[in-house]
């Protein structure tokens, strides 16, 4: 598979999060799935289009924007059942290797933090492509997926369900749609 000529987008990127999105699916009650995502997060690409293993990336999310669609939800998982908030306001990832898969394919492994649990997290990322917007910024785009067990991270409040099974799963497939400007 070839890789896509990106030498030109070599540089330092701040990811927009007007235009992008860090969210979340966990299934709920073994039949439903339940999506949230994170209203403030910033972040930081280094892309290196010569040599794809030197790219770098780093972001940030505070925990208190949650938002699940419920407020009672969110609430909960703001609590000291969940994420903890109060103590722990961020969760964070800095990747420690990046690859290019062929074609427009990519995976980059990092450190996750959650609760002041550090833990590795591999992304497998796809290239959307890179313009020029009309405000003359030039951007880059990429979309990714993981899954993680929430329990690694020591998040394992649960409940039991009547019929069996438990309320909320263990696996976590989190999802990314990222938008970064070149910085001048």
């Amino acid at each position: 598979m070839a890789t896509p000529d990106l030498t030109a987008l070599t540089g330092d990127y701040t990811i927009d999060a007007a235009h992008s999105t860090i969210g979340f699916t966990v299934r709920h009650a073994m039949v439903t799935n339940v999506k949230g995502k994170f209203l403030d997060f910033s972040g930081t690409l280094h892309l290196d289009g010569a040599d794809p293993s030197a790219s770098t990336a780093s972001i940030d999310v505070k925990m208190e924007s949650i938002d699940t669609g419920s407020a009672d939800r969110d609430g909960h998982l703001k609590s000291a059942d969940f994420f903890k908030i109060d103590e722990f306001p961020t969760m964070t990832f800095r990747s420690t290797k990046a690859e290019a898969l062929g074609d427009e394919d990519y995976r980059i492994t990092g450190d996750l933090e959650i609760l002041g649990t550090t833990r590795p997290v591999t992304i497998d990322l796809e290239f959307n492509g890179a313009a020029k917007d009309p405000f003359g910024n030039e951007r880059v785009g990429f979309e990714g997926k993981a899954e993680i067990k929430r329990s690694d991270w020591g998040l394992t409040w649960n409940a039991t369900l009547e019929t069996g099974g438990v309320l909320v799963s263990d696996k976590i497939k989190l999802n990314f749609d990222i938008s970064a400007i070149k910085n001048a």
